[in-house]
This record gives C-alpha cells, sequence and structure tokens, in this order.
C-alpha cells in the first residue's frame, strides 16, 4: 500500500495509525518532503479531478489569480502541500482523503 501526504497533517497520522493498526504494510511518501513524480501526480488527477485541490486549503488562499489558473499537475508541482491529502494506493485503486468509506474498504 503507498500512502502520500503530510508528515504534520493530522489527517495524514490518524489514517496512517489506523492503517498500520490493522497490519497494513505502508510505504509512505511525503508529498512535501519527497516529492511526487508527475506521473503519479497526472495518474490521481485523473482518478479525481479537481477534487485532488485543496482549495480550502491556506496555500490554495495565499495563491494569485493567475497561480490558481495554471494547470492543475503545474500548481501541484509548485506546491505539493495543494494536494487533498492523503492519496492511497491498494491494489491497484486510487483513494483520496480518509472517510469513512475510504476507511471501511481499507481496514
Amino acid at each position: 500500500m503507498k500512502f502520500y501526504g503530510l508528515k504534520a497533517c493530522d489527517t495524514c497520522k490518524k489514517a496512517l495509525k489506523a492503517l498500520t493498526a490493522a497490519g497494513k504494510e505502508v510505504v509512505v511518501t511525503d508529498v512535501r518532503a519527497d516529492g511526487v513524480k508527475i506521473g503519479d501526480l497526472q495518474r490521481f488527477y485523473d482518478s479525481f479531478g479537481e477534487n485532488l485541490v485543496n482549495k480550502r486549503s491556506t496555500t490554495w488562499r495565499n495563491m494569485s489569480q493567475e497561480e490558481r489558473e495554471q494547470p492543475v499537475i503545474d500548481q501541484l508541482v509548485s506546491n505539493p502541500t495543494l494536494m487533498k491529502r492523503p492519496v492511497i494506493e491498494s491494489d491497484g485503486r486510487l483513494y483520496l482523503g480518509w472517510t469513512p468509506e475510504v476507511q471501511s474498504a481499507l481496514l
């Protein structure tokens, strides 16, 4: 299972704790420290579309209108913390966030 998130993100911490407690083997990628490959960002965008961008984040609020109008992949390369988190890949399927639906699918 691959897990893309931030070490400082409370939701990511909760998700990671629950997954490891359930005995899942999780490979963690910190989107800020480790970065995310453009190919992976494209797969995430293909699966989630605009939902991949956290438009309620401080990062989004601090972006100029010009930056907001850039292609999503460019936004995420420039501002990796703009990505909604976590993105979890398990058995070839992608999940976004740590909603009750994601939890029931993975735990």
